[in-house]
C-alpha cells in the first residue's frame, strides 16, 4: 500500500479511459496525456491499460508500506526518494518506509507516477479511473491509502526507445469537425493561420483559448463530442473539450485534435502558445 502524507494540488488515479457508457452520459475520462503515461507503463513491463497516478502542477508525498518498483514520465516535477534526487524515465525500487516527493516544477504540468502492476483501485463501469459522481473518491486526500498489485521480480526493460514528446512543441495536429464548413473564409483563416494562448480556464474539462474568432450565429443540434472537439461558440471564443468533458455539446465543432495533440495539449500552462496543423484526412 501506500500512504498519502500531502496530496498535491490535484493528483488523481487514472487509466486509459471508461469508454462503454458515453451513451449514458458518461465521460471518457483517463489520463490527460497518453504518451507519457503510457510510457511508464512500458518501464514497468505493465499492462498498457494499468492504471497510474496523474499529479497536476505540485506533487504529492508519498509512504511506501510494501516494496515495489515506481517510474516517473511526463513533467518535471523534481522527484525524489528520501530527499534523494531521482529522474524522469527511469525504474527505481521502493521498499517499505521509502517516501516519495516532488519539488520544483521544471516543464510541462502533469506527470505520471506508474507503479509495478498499477494501482489496485476500485474497478467502476469498467475503469479505475477517478471522477466525481463516478467513483467514491475523486483526488487524492490526506491519510488516504491505496492499494497497489503485489511486488514480483522485475527486470527492468533493456534498450527501450526514448519518448517522443516535446512538450515545447506548439503545432497541435487536428481533424476538420463535423461543422468546419461553417466556417467563413475568414474565420476559416485565423483558426489555421493564427497563434493562440491558453487561457487561466484550463482544466481536465476544457481548456479555453484567449484569442477569439470573429463571432458568428450558427445553430446546430446538441451532437455527441469527444476529448480533442474544438468547440466554437457564438461570441468567437474556441473552447478544446478534454477527457472529463461532457459527452454532447451545441457548438459547432470546427476541430478535432489527434490523440498526440491532445497529449501535447495537456502538458501546456496558462499563457503558452498553440496553433493548428490541419491533417488530410
Amino acid at each position: 500500500m501506500i500512504q498519502v502524507n500531502k496530496p498535491g494540488f490535484y493528483s488523481t488515479i487514472q487509466d486509459m479511459g471508461r469508454f462503454q457508457y458515453r451513451d449514458k452520459g458518461v465521460p471518457v475520462s483517463g489520463v490527460m496525456d497518453a504518451i507519457s503515461a503510457g510510457f511508464a507503463n512500458k518501464l514497468l513491463n505493465n499492462d498498457p491499460t494499468a492504471a497510474v497516478m496523474e499529479i497536476t502542477m505540485t506533487g504529492p508525498e508519498l509512504l511506501f508500506e510494501e516494496e515495489s518498483y515506481i517510474a516517473v514520465c511526463g513533467a518535471i516535477m523534481s522527484p525524489s526518494i528520501n530527499n534523494n534526487e531521482i529522474y524522469n524515465d527511469e525504474v527505481y525500487k521502493v521498499v517499505p518506509g521509502d517516501v516519495l516527493r516532488f519539488g520544483k516544477l521544471k516543464s510541462g504540468i502533469r506527470c505520471y507516477l506508474a507503479v509495478k502492476g498499477g494501482f489496485d483501485t476500485e474497478v467502476v463501469l469498467g475503469s479505475r479511473s477517478w471522477y466525481v459522481s463516478i467513483t467514491e473518491k475523486f483526488h487524492l486526500t490526506i491519510g488516504l491509502t491505496l492499494n497497489i498489485a503485489k511486488h514480483k521480480a522485475f527486470s527492468p526493460p533493456e534498450n527501450l526507445p526514448g519518448m517522443d514528446h516535446n512538450f515545447k512543441e506548439k503545432e497541435l495536429e487536428v481533424y476538420k469537425g463535423p461543422e468546419f464548413n461553417l466556417l467563413t473564409e475568414e474565420q476559416e483563416y485565423q483558426v489555421l493561420n493564427g497563434i493562440f494562448n491558453i487561457a487561466k480556464e484550463n482544466s481536465r474539462m476544457a481548456c479555453q483559448l484567449k484569442q477569439q474568432l470573429y463571432p458568428h450565429k450558427y445553430s446546430i443540434l446538441t451532437s455527441s463530442t469527444l476529448p480533442g472537439t474544438v468547440q466554437f461558440t457564438p461570441s468567437g471564443k474556441l473552447i478544446i473539450l478534454m477527457k472529463d468533458a461532457q459527452t454532447t455539446g451545441g457548438y459547432p465543432r470546427i476541430l478535432q485534435l489527434t490523440a498526440k495533440a491532445i497529449a501535447l495539449l495537456a502538458q501546456k500552462r496558462t499563457h503558452e502558445e498553440i496553433l493548428f496543423s490541419l491533417v488530410e484526412q
